[in-house]
């Protein structure tokens, strides 16, 4: 068992603070392909968050909201970056010279932007509510599994139907605007959402998951059960598993039946 962090352990290069989420993906993925690009490597510590440890005074002092992941650029004097979102942007512009996951023509630049703050604002909070309800209130709650469900539907057909011409959000180029959105749409079906119904948008996540700096990124600290391609697996392993999903799905179709819900997007 890894020794329970209590603090920084490096002392030069990126130091990684995360957990195996859909935001901590975002800050592996980058470093992973960072790594294979362009030889920078960097360290990490696992940040259990069930154990509450991204609240202790050590962590909060590097990430104040206390949460994951947050990186420390121990050769920037120790500069610490929380958020998702502004670890891609930071690393990038720090340590992508080539551009090889980043733009230099100003409205592509702007385009990934627009992407990324959409993520921030919409998929991530949305999906991540849609677990809520789904999965982890002690009662279950109808309005909220239809609503929360209903409206990562709809986000993600969005992406579906922008996806269409394009193998890549923008410039056609995988980007750090298609990583802040990857690990989120990586864990579709633990959410509750048909990834078939999508095929653009399945597509694409098969492009991506496909990549070896993304499967490396996704199994820090170490490899969940939550990826759509594990979910099916353990479908097919655990009968039990596959019963209680099946019951879920019917209390979602439910909840959507008593609300009155119609897919639309956008």
């Amino acid at each position: 068992m890894a020794e329970r962090p209590t603090g920084l352990k490096a002392t030069k290069g990126i130091e990684l603070l995360t957990w195996g989420t859909p935001n901590g993906w975002k800050a592996s993925i980058i470093l992973e392909e960072l790594k294979e690009a362009y030889g920078k490597d960097y360290t990490w510590q696992g940040i259990n968050i069930s154990q509450n440890i991204q609240k202790e005074d050590w962590f909060t002092k590097l990430g104040p909201n206390g949460r994951i992941p947050v990186i420390v650029d121990h050769d920037q004097g120790g500069f610490a970056v929380q958020e998702g979102l502004a670890i891609l942007s930071y690393l990038t512009r720090h340590y992508d010279p080539d551009h090889k996951f980043s733009f230099t023509d100003p409205l592509d630049v702007s385009r990934a932007e627009q992407w990324i703050a959409w993520q921030a604002g919409g998929l991530g909070p949305m999906q991540g509510q849609a677990n809520h309800f789904n999965r982890f209130t002690k009662e279950k709650i109808p309005y909220g599994m239809q609503r929360y469900t209903g409206e990562t539907e709809r986000l993600v057909g969005i992406l579906d139907n922008h996806l269409k011409d394009t193998d890549y959000l923008v410039g056609n180029k995988y980007s750090i605007a298609d990583i802040a959105s990857f690990g989120w749409v990586h864990i579709l079906r633990f959410s509750g959402v048909d990834l078939d119904a999508f095929p653009n948008l399945k597509a694409w996540w098969e492009r991506i998951v496909s990549r070896p700096a993304v499967q490396k990124g996704t199994s820090i600290p170490q490899k969940g059960s939550f990826g759509n391609d594990q979910y099916l697996q353990r479908l097919k392993d655990d009968e039990e598993f596959a019963k209680s999903e099946r019951e879920l799905k019917d209390k979602i179709a439910a909840a959507k039946k008593e609300y009155g819900y119609k897919y639309a997007s956008p």
